[in-house]
C-alpha cells in the first residue's frame, strides 16, 4: 500500500453543507485514509492508497457530490 496526499480544488462551495457531502463520499470511498475540506478556500485535502483510488477517482467521486473540482500542486 501507497499513501500519498492528493489536493484538490473546488471553486464552487457555497455553503458549509458542502464539506459535509464532500467529506462524507470521499470518506465512503474504499482507500480513502483522511479527508480535510476546506470551505474558504475550496482547498479539499484527500489522504488515499495510490493503488486503490487514482486522482481521477477523487475528482469523480468530487463530481458525484455535486461539485467541479481538480488536482492542485498547492
Amino acid at each position: 500500500m501507497t499513501t500519498t496526499t492528493t489536493i484538490l480544488r473546488s471553486d464552487g462551495l457555497s455553503c458549509p453543507s458542502c464539506v459535509n457531502n464532500i467529506e462524507s463520499n470521499l470518506n465512503q470511498t474504499e482507500g480513502i485514509s483522511k479527508v480535510k475540506v476546506h470551505f474558504n478556500t475550496g482547498r479539499i485535502e484527500v489522504e488515499h492508497d495510490t493503488e486503490t483510488v487514482s486522482e481521477e477517482k477523487l475528482v469523480k467521486v468530487v463530481a458525484q457530490s455535486g461539485y467541479e473540482a481538480r488536482v492542485s500542486q498547492f
